[in-house]
């Protein structure tokens, strides 16, 4: 991940480099401004500007970083620790590698420790990342609510509409802008946050429409909105052209001339800016067509994910296992199927078959701070094995025996420790009605399958928060509001 580049003193100017020696001793070195190179990028602070900003106790230039951690090596006869000579880290200069081996070092220079220590300091975040991560998701969470006023302006407003008769597009200004495919959301979502100061996402965002909303990692974001009615027939989604707006209608109109309907569907919007480095991560489900309303299938099932996030959220505090919140959001999905028709038979049994897996297939959450999934070395280890009564994921690391029984449930966690104080991670329960997961269920005599082809034009719904555990729950850090009357009312543009 890019984050691994990143120093953890908040210093991300290229070429610096830093030395800890302890606690409360830390020696910087930036790079010197070359004459021949300030014309093509922005020359680096000089050595008096940067010691406003940095409490350090030795700050020089670059070039003089090898020979001064040599010779302090030598002097303090201390053990040396750096991160793996590998592709994903900087590698150490080469005069820095001659000059620690001509030290005699000893021990010599280890890459053992330093890495699994970072990785398991970082899922527990200290106050000055906690207001880092605060702000990048209040700046995210005023974006998203951004999108959903624009598409309720969309609905009470005629004009302003691009030309579709031809290939010229009239410029209109940002106050003019409207929501009618995916990259126009991603763009005006980008630039609420940059007017706000975030420069960059923490990750390429999520932007998915209709059907597209049933793949967990859809990251084209560049399909116009279907118009017209969407259905489980609709072959045409996947191919709403990537430039212009897709009006192919099928002879719908909407009362405005011969402008065509937007079909009722829901958006999927999956983004977060950084602050500093420090990552959000928001999702939220919108309607849109419909006059800004949810059709009843798509409010049933948002309602059911509410559901299952709320309860997840509510039973957060440390202590309790990860995995444990994963298997209530499955069962939570469970029990409202059952009671919207969409399952059938005994309550054990469909727990049993794990069918709940083609609709819930990825992980309730995740670790989150300098990288949005941060860090899944120190927060899922690898090996699984199975004891008389724990199962072991590593020394001093084990997840409840119940676990065993569906490990359907846990395929895809990328976290599976017990909560712990100071962690901030993220809730995001979704269902999703994917044609390639359900294929495997399509005979199951566990789904009323005439029914679910009647929910499955909803495509996918997923709601996410990003949560920080304290020592008596957790605070929720997202501010988007996420309740179908708050969302409708700003969507249908009544607010």
């Amino acid at each position: 991940m890019r984050r691994r580049q990143f120093p953890l003193d908040d210093n991300c100017l290229p070429s610096y480099r830093g030395v800890q020696w302890s606690r409360s001793k830390v020696d910087t070195f930036h790079p010197q401004g070359r004459p021949i190179g300030n014309n093509v990028v922005s020359p680096p602070p000089t050595l008096e500007a940067a010691r406003s900003t940095h409490e350090v106790d030795i700050l020089a230039y670059s070039d003089e970083f090898d020979k001064h951690v040599a010779g302090a090596i030598k002097t303090r006869e201390t053990a040396v620790h750096i991160l793996p000579q590998t592709i994903q880290f900087p590698t150490l200069p080469a005069p820095l590698l001659v000059a620690l081996s001509a030290s005699g070092a000893n021990p010599p220079p280890t890459i053992k420790y330093l890495l699994p220590a970072l990785h398991s300091a970082r899922l527990i975040k200290t106050e000055y990342e906690i207001e880092l991560i605060r702000q990048a998701n209040a700046i995210s969470s005023r974006a998203h609510e951004v999108i959903m006023r624009v598409l309720g302006k969309d609905v009470k407003e005629v004009g302003g509409r691009v030309s579709t008769g031809s290939k010229e597009v009239t410029a209109v200004m940002p106050g003019q802008w409207r929501i009618e495919k995916e990259a126009e959301a991603e763009a005006i979502f980008v630039a609420s946050c940059r007017r706000e100061g975030a420069v960059h996402q923490a990750y390429m965002p999520i932007v998915a429409s209709a059907q597209h909303a049933a793949t967990l990692h859809y990251c084209c974001n560049d399909r116009a909105f279907a118009w017209g009615p969407v259905n489980s027939e609709r072959q045409d989604l996947a191919t709403q052209p990537a430039n212009g707006h897709a009006h192919a209608h099928n002879g719908t109109q909407n009362g405005h001339g011969n402008e065509p309907t937007l079909a009722p569907q829901v958006l999927l919007l999956d983004a977060g800016c950084e602050w500093r480095n420090y990552a959000s991560d928001i999702t939220r489900t919108t309607p849109v067509g419909n006059g800004g309303k949810f059709t009843p299938e798509a409010r049933a099932i948002y309602e059911l994910v509410l559901k299952m996030q709320e309860e997840a959220i509510d039973s957060l505090k440390p202590g309790l296992h990860w995995d444990k919140v994963q298997l209530q959001c499955h069962l939570t999905l469970i029990d409202g199927f059952l009671e919207l028709g969409l399952f059938k038979g005994e309550r054990a049994d469909i727990i049993n078959s794990e069918i709940s897996s083609a609709f819930f297939p990825h992980g309730v959450g995740h670790s989150l701070g300098l990288d949005v999934h941060d860090v899944p070395s120190a927060s899922k280890p690898e090996a699984v094995t199975a004891s008389s009564s724990l199962l072991a994921l590593g020394p001093n690391v084990t997840i409840p025996i119940e676990s065993a029984d569906h490990p359907s449930f846990y395929r895809y966690l990328r976290l599976r420790l017990p909560l712990a104080t100071g962690m901030v991670l993220t809730v995001e329960p979704g269902i999703y009605f994917s044609p390639h997961l359900l294929a495997p269920v399509r005979s199951s005599p566990y789904i009323d399958h005439e029914l679910l082809a009647k929910y499955e034009s909803v495509g996918g719904v997923r709601i996410e928060d990003v949560l920080w555990i304290t020592e008596t729950g957790c605070q929720n850090f997202t501010m988007t509001g996420k309740s179908v009357e708050w969302i409708e009312k700003l969507t249908s543009g009544q607010a």
